[in-house]
Formats: C-alpha cells, structure tokens, sequence
C-alpha cells in the first residue's frame, strides 16, 4: 500500500503545472485579463442574484478540494471577504490569518518563513502587506500562487481586474477611453496598478491629483517610456487641480514618447467627454503629515459638461473625498464595483489553479514571466541598495531572504542603462548613471557607468558589484580598472 501510495503521490506531482503568481498587473497579458473577464461573467451568468444582476448569490463545487489562505497583515474589508467569499462560491474552504497582532509576525517571524509554511496548508495565497513588494518575497518562497491583495503604495492588481471588469460592463470595449484619476495618486496602489492596465488598454490618462500627491516619478517615467504615453498639455481654461497634462498612449507600441503623433488632434482630445472619474481617499497611513487638502467629489464637480455621462468609480473606502450625496446619482457605480470583487476574484482562483476543463480558455501557468531584462543580484550586506524605504528588503527581519535585485533597463537608443528594484519596482535615482560604479569581485578593479551592463551575460552578472560612488567602491578594497582607455562598465 505504501508503494502504490508513493507511485500516485509521484504521478500527482508530476502533472502538477509551474506555479503562477499575481503580483502586479503586468504579470498579467491582455488576452489573460479578457479570459478572466470572459470566466467571470460566466458565473454571473449562472450564480448570480435574479433581482440584483452585479451579485453573485449562489455556489459551484468547483474547488470543492481547495483551500485559500488570506494573509493579512493590513486592515482589509473588501479585499479580504471578497476574496473569501470568491472561494466559498467556489465550492472551496478559506483560512486566514487578518491580525498580525495574534500571529508569529508579532513574535518577530519573517514572511519568508511564514509563507513556507502557510504554503504547506492550501492551495493559494492571498497577501496583503504594509511593505512593498513584500508579495514578490512572498511568492518566490511559496509552493503555491500567491496573489498581491495590495502591497505598501507598490500595487494592487486585483482591484484593477475589477475597475476594469466594471469599466467594460458599461462601456463595452476597455479601448480609448478617457479616464480621469482624482486624489492621492503617490500613494495609492490601486492607481498604480489602474493606471499601467489604462495605457495597455489605449486609454487617455487625466491625472487630478491633490496638491503634492502626483504620480510617483518611476510610475510617470514608466508610463511615458514603457507604455509609450505622451504627455499633452490642457488648454487653459481646462486647467483642473495641479497638473496641466494628459497621458495619452501611443497607437503604436513602439512609438517613442516625444515624437507627437500626426493622426491624433489633441486639441479634440483635451475636449473630450470623460467617460470615467476614478476616485481615491487620502492615504494617511502612508503620509507623515495627516492634516493636508484634498480635493471633493461632488455634484458641483460632476456638473461640469465634460463629466456629463462619466461613470463614478471609488475602490472603498471612502472618507470625505465622495459626497454621499452621490450614491443616488445614475453615473454612480461603486458599489456595484464593489460587488465584481466576487466574480471577477472566483475567475482568477479558478484559473490559478486550473479547475476549468474548456480546453479552449487560456489556462494560466508557467510562474514567473520571463523577465525583459537582465536580473542583477547584489550580495548582502555591500553595495548599491533599493533607495525607497518602505521597500520589503528594507525590512531588518527580511534582509537575509531578500537580496538587493534589480532589472537591468536599458533605454531604446541603447545609450544608457538604469536599476529598478524587482521587488518594489521603484528606480533607484542618480543625478546621472556614470555615477554607478561597476566593480569585479574576481579581478577587484571597478569601472564607471552602467552602459553595458544590459549586454553582459547573467553568468557574468554574478561576479559584479554596484556601488553608488567612486568613493564606496574604493572603500570596499577595489582599485579602478586601467586599460589605457576610456573606462567601460564590466
């Protein structure tokens, strides 16, 4: 009995597909998030509440053999029992672990050992954590999918598969829409994760901030080099809040950012009738100073023309930024944005862990995409590190899990390379890159500047060390590399 025991434990193994991730919105392709689309409104097609269309009222057996572990270590409503409630619409069993006061965080326990066990005891894991990229951590030490249910001010890219879900339930198509974001767009997650799926999906980009909370700068830069959106100035008397641009995505993937695009009249655009408001709080718990201004959402707001026939959308909750005076309005649907959490969440659990026989849905698996671009590991303890402070790697119970790792990016024209932390995704700045200093552990000589770096084969990678200066390099015992030429990174 052993025997046949182990022989069906071995074959079980073997049939079991890569573990898949969701960390951030990009991990995700756009044919993946229609085929979550596509599974989600299928269940509402057949569980959902016969007066109340938007609400999933009844249950499958779907995962009747699974198990979804929330791991919480923020406040969550929404997030949390949508996401439990998904798995019991499925069929399946949740347990959870939502105050870190009564876990083994509070005895000091990392989250690389906490998810190496939790990992033992289900099927998939759904993480909410202060710190950000504290769910890439946390998937590259699970046995089983990790979901980001929203990490620090970094992402959360399952609040965007609903807004977008929502979006496309009114609007049909996600294609060239015009989206306005209103409030704390530095430290909110939801719109960094909302903002990278807009550009994908072509969407025009008209940022509201309040005074001081714009865009983080690796979130605009990204917007503009990578999602290759332009940025086009309002007319003056369409001037609103404290920016006086819009983002607008290129037709084509490859346009480069600064060359404006002959076939687009952006004076027509500027005008153009928004066909959403996306709403968010202040996030107070990630600003020092809590008493700031911030903008309101109102009817005197929403009674601009422009605003006419937008939908008003909020991911919750809300404090003082939405007039409740609102919920009564026909272009409000945050609630029922709300209400998607649970479609759209059972979708993406089913497709995680392969519980569809349709042959013809796009099954999801393979871990981690393979990254664009090279991965440079710094050694512990030496070296260049993530400059954002709340990153997870900044974390004293992490550092010995978490190495400083960061993509190597090279710029379109080849002529200049940058680090991006591959946790929080944050950039680290340098007034220029030729302030990089680029040492070789085997020969302890550096040289200056990034520029090759982004050529240099990963096994080469791994015998290099970055340091920010000149100066760190030589305190660390490395000489300066002298070959009679110009000095070359690696």
């Amino acid at each position: 009995g052993r025997a046949n025991w182990a022989y069906s434990s071995a074959l079980m193994t073997k049939a079991l597909p890569p573990t898949r991730h969701i960390v951030s919105i990009n991990d995700l392709s756009n044919k993946e998030i229609e085929t979550i689309f596509e599974v989600a409104q299928g269940f509402l097609q057949e569980l959902a509440d016969s007066h109340i269309p938007y609400r999933i009222a009844r249950s499958t057996g779907l995962a009747s053999k699974s198990i979804l572990a929330s791991l919480f270590y923020e406040p969550s409503t929404r997030t949390r029992l949508s996401f439990e409630t998904a798995m019991l619409r499925l069929g399946g069993a949740n347990i959870t672990s939502a105050d870190p006061a009564v876990s083994s965080a509070a005895k000091g326990e990392s989250l690389a050992d906490t998810i190496r066990v939790i990992s033992n005891y289900c099927d998939v894991v759904v993480i909410r954590h202060p710190r950000d990229g504290a769910a890439r951590l946390a998937a590259e030490y699970s046995q089983v999918p990790v979901i980001n249910g929203g990490d620090g001010s970094h992402e959360h890219p399952t609040q965007t598969l609903c807004d977008l879900f929502t979006l496309r339930s009114k609007k049909k198509s996600l294609r060239n829409m015009k989206v306005a974001i209103s409030g704390d767009l530095k430290g909110s997650r939801t719109i960094h994760s909302f903002v990278y799926a807009l550009a994908r999906f072509g969407a025009t980009i008209d940022p509201l901030p309040a005074p001081g909370m714009e865009l983080p700068e690796h979130v605009a830069r990204r917007l503009r080099e990578e999602f290759h959106c332009q940025m086009v100035s309002k007319a003056p008397d369409q001037v609103g809040g404290a920016i006086d641009a819009l983002y607008v995505t290129a037709d084509q993937p490859h346009q480069l950012s600064l060359i404006p695009d002959p076939d687009i009249d952006y004076g027509l655009l500027v005008q153009k009738k928004i066909d959403a408001v996306y709403v968010t709080r202040f996030q107070k718990e990630r600003w020092a100073e809590k008493d700031r201004p911030y903008p309101k959402v109102d009817a005197e707001f929403l009674g601009q023309p422009k605003f006419s026939e937008a939908s008003v959308m909020h991911p919750l909750p809300r404090v003082n930024e939405l007039d409740a005076a609102l919920d009564s309005d026909r272009r409000a649907i945050y609630f029922q944005q709300a209400a998607y959490g649970v479609p759209v969440r059972m979708a993406l659990i089913s497709l995680l862990l392969h519980l569809h026989k349709n042959k013809s849905l796009h099954q999801f698996s393979g871990g981690f995409a393979k990254p664009e671009h090279p991965i440079y590991a710094q050694p512990i303890g030496t070296g260049v590190t993530c400059g954002n402070r709340n990153c997870i790697v900044a974390d004293p119970a992490e550092r010995q899990y978490a190495a400083n790792k960061f993509y190597v990016i090279e710029d379109e024209a080849r002529q200049h390379c940058k680090l991006r932390c591959v946790y929080c995704e944050t950039d680290i700045e340098q007034e220029t890159a030729d302030q990089f200093v680029v040492s070789d552990s085997t020969r302890k000589t550096f040289s200056p500047g990034l520029r090759a770096l982004a050529r240099l084969p990963t096994e080469r990678l791994k015998h290099l060390i970055i340091y920010r200066s000149v100066s760190d390099a030589v305190a660390a015992g490395f000489q300066p590399r002298d070959n009679g030429k110009k000095a070359r990174a690696g």
